[in-house]
């Protein structure tokens, strides 16, 4: 089953609770998230992004995933 918005930033609302999560995309499948967080400062974007995709706890992996592509904008605050 598809995800929506709302359930992605949901799921990364629990890793990341203040950030600043922007989530796009309505065809449920091909979605669009922008996370902003201090987590985030002194690592490359491959860790950045490796961060997010845990906190998807699965929901990308592979052909059985219930999210096919989701496009990452990952920083720490200005």
């Amino acid at each position: 089953m598809p995800m929506q918005a709302r359930e992605i930033e949901d799921l990364l609302r629990e890793t990341f609770p203040n950030a600043k999560i922007t989530v796009e995309g309505n065809d449920g499948v091909h979605m669009a998230a922008m996370i902003i967080d201090e987590s985030f400062r002194g690592q490359n974007r491959v860790q950045q992004q490796r961060a997010v995709y845990a906190a998807l706890k699965g929901r990308m992996d592979g052909s059985n995933g219930d999210l096919h592509a989701l496009a990452l904008t990952t920083k720490a605050p200005d």
